[in-house]
């Protein structure tokens, strides 16, 4: 009886823990409701198969416990339950992907109209860069990345050239416009992740990820590294600032760009 009394606390201990506890999401600031319904979602049906199958358990240890003269039915197959318990699992797991691979196809589906951003990050430093008066992003290799040119951008490249670089600074954007997220590492595994925002993605030296989102609220967000990258891993701190456009673009017009930055380190790109 005590082992039927601890499986029925848990059920109601692990209920009254999830509908009462003061832990729950920050407060979105972008469009992805979506990422949060998916985990609603998957918390009510694997919430349900969990008070099932204790109750079960529960119930089984109860009705049939030892009593003397009672002999145990051996059953090693039954095709009728083995085909209920196959298919009810196989609809739960269904369930549960299919929002969230609905979520994933937006997640990674940009909008024509975003406008492009890239982070950089390094150990264990965020840096940003955005496009300049061309609207486009130069290249950029690792490989060139230098004390002077420290995002690594192609001089070369005169698309790079008006591009604005922020290193170590306030990422700012505009509320209410999408925003393309560029990823890129310089080093070691990154993940750049604004909780309030419910957006995340890896950051893989060699590659370039990416995801985007639109900001609905304006306000001062933090930046984490979701990933392990190092003893200064929980240092690794950023701020992206959502502006309402008029304050945006004054922000902007304060920042430099990579022609003033090299200019100041006294290495001039080369002439077109």
């Amino acid at each position: 009886m005590a082992v039927v009394l601890i499986l029925v606390l848990i059920v109601v201990g692990s209920v009254l823990f999830h509908v009462l506890s003061p832990w729950w999401w920050t407060p979105i600031a972008s469009n992805w409701t979506y990422i949060d319904s998916t985990l609603v979602i998957t918390f009510w049906i694997t919430g349900i198969v969990f008070v099932a199958v204790v109750s079960f358990m529960a119930y089984c240890v109860f009705r049939f416990r030892h009593k003397p003269g009672n002999k145990a039915h051996y059953e090693p197959e039954n095709r009728r339950l083995e085909l209920l318990l196959g298919g009810g699992t196989a609809v739960g797991v269904a369930a549960m992907l299919a929002p969230g691979l609905i979520v994933w196809n937006q997640f990674i589906t940009v909008p024509a109209d975003a406008a492009s951003v890239e982070v950089v990050s390094q150990q264990w430093l965020w840096s940003f860069r955005l496009p300049g008066a061309d609207g486009k992003l130069g290249r950029a290799e690792t490989r060139d990345v230098t004390p002077e040119n420290p995002l690594g951008l192609d001089k070369n490249d005169a698309s790079g050239l008006d591009d604005v670089i922020i290193e170590g600074g306030e990422l700012h954007l505009p509320i209410g416009k999408p925003v393309h997220i560029l990823l890129r590492s310089v080093d070691v595994l990154h993940d750049f992740y604004v909780p309030e925002f419910r957006a995340k993605m890896d950051m893989i030296p060699g590659m370039i990820t990416y995801f985007w989102f639109t900001p609905t609220r304006t306000g001062t967000f933090e930046i984490l590294c979701a990933e392990l990258c190092g003893v200064g891993h929980p240092q690794m701190r950023g701020t992206v600032v959502v502006d309402e456009d008029a304050d945006y673009q004054t922000w902007l017009g304060q920042q430099q760009t990579f022609t003033q930055l090299t200019a100041s380190s006294g290495e001039l790109p080369p002439a077109n």
